[in-house]
């Protein structure tokens, strides 16, 4: 019993700990509060602040979109990435899986002041382009679209794909039909790996943006520096917007997985 009551305190211990500064943040958001301490009356003003001001909506929308192309050129390049090291020579694939560690346990600040370098001083090439921060962006969530596949990869049958081939089948059509259905599971989950860390990138994101540009971490950084009250309540209410839509994700997939378990199950 002590066993069992020791390990249920850790576990509510550890959960408070993860979600009880957001429920807090998401509480102040909709009061009339400044500043966190006393809970005030009930308002959505910080909520119309985030929706209806043309700096935080073009910051948001601007946000999401690097996020999406980001996360899809990572989604292409990861996952070409780790069906050519699964289908390469043992010494190959070796080779391409330490490589791919690389970028992973790499700190971003050092990522993020190398692609700048590269680029911008070495190449000449302008960040008001948008391509440094674009392909900062692909550079660091790669790696962990790689990291999704190679398990299902691994999971899947590979007789299937020779089979294909066998019967006439191009390696291109084998891989589209064959193989990519086998992992999809395996992409959407990088893809999705891959649009949180973009949107959550601060230090790659200072270092290749335009001066112009901010993403939603640089701004909110920017922010705690001297912006309007006004505007820093409304980032209160933009966290609550970006969990909520976290948890929602979160259930679907969770969701989807168990139905899709439960007609393999019942075939």
């Amino acid at each position: 019993m002590i066993k069992k009551a020791w390990k249920s305190i850790v576990i509510i211990l550890v959960l408070a700990f993860l979600y009880l500064p957001i429920l807090v943040l998401a509480v102040y958001s909709f009061t009339d509060a400044t500043n966190i301490g006393a809970i005030r009356g009930f308002s959505l003003h910080n909520y119309v602040t985030l929706f209806t001001t043309p700096e935080l909506v073009r910051m948001i929308l601007g946000t999401a979109l690097l996020a999406l192309v980001s996360a899809l050129l990572a989604t292409i390049l990861g996952t070409l990435g780790s069906i050519g090291a699964f289908y390469s020579g043992k010494g190959m694939a070796s080779a391409i899986n330490t490589m791919n560690q690389v970028p992973v346990v790499n700190a971003d600040v050092v990522t993020g002041f190398s692609i700048c370098i590269l680029l911008v001083v070495v190449f000449g090439v302008s960040k008001d382009t948008f391509l440094p921060l674009i392909i900062g962006h692909v550079t660091l969530c790669a790696p962990f679209v790689f990291l999704s596949v190679v398990p299902k990869l691994k999971q899947m049958d590979s007789s299937i794909y020779e089979a294909a081939l066998d019967l006439g089948a191009t390696p291109l059509t084998a891989l589209i039909k064959i193989v990519i259905p086998q992992i999809f599971p395996g992409i959407v989950s990088g893809f999705a790996l891959a649009v949180t860390l973009s949107l959550d990138d601060y230090f790659v994101a200072t270092y290749t943006k335009p001066a112009t540009f901010d993403t939603i971490s640089t701004y909110v950084v920017n922010a705690t520096k001297g912006a309007q009250t006004t505007i820093k309540t409304a980032l209160w209410a933009l966290s609550t917007v970006i969990f909520l839509l976290v948890v929602l994700f979160t259930v679907f997939m969770n969701i989807r997985a168990g139905k899709q378990s439960g007609e393999r199950q019942g075939v």
